[in-house]
């Protein structure tokens, strides 16, 4: 597999919701990763896509919901999210896109 097509299998999509829109105040940036995803693989994805630097990485395996559809138990899928803390006065713009 190539380098840079990895990337993208890295980094699936920007996480958009109202606590991560605050904590963008404070250099953060979150984004739904492979389940696969290390530490290293994120930082190396992020820095080279969106040529920013990275300080931090934190990552959260998050487990799917238990729903009930149609009178049937159901669970969702779950994902992993990594909370990603950039250099000071550094910023990702995600209404770009890549």
């Amino acid at each position: 597999m190539k380098a840079d097509n990895f990337m993208y299998d890295i980094i699936i999509e920007p996480v958009i919701t109202e606590k991560s829109t605050n904590i963008s105040a404070q250099n953060k940036v979150v984004f739904k990763v492979a389940p696969f995803a290390t530490k290293s693989n994120i930082k190396k994805s992020v820095e080279k896509l969106f040529k920013v630097n990275v300080t931090k990485i934190n990552t959260i395996n998050l487990k799917g919901k238990t729903k009930f559809v149609r009178g049937k138990k159901t669970i969702t899928s779950g994902y992993k999210k990594a909370i990603i803390t950039l250099k000071k006065g550094q910023s990702i713009d995600l209404t770009t896109g890549i």
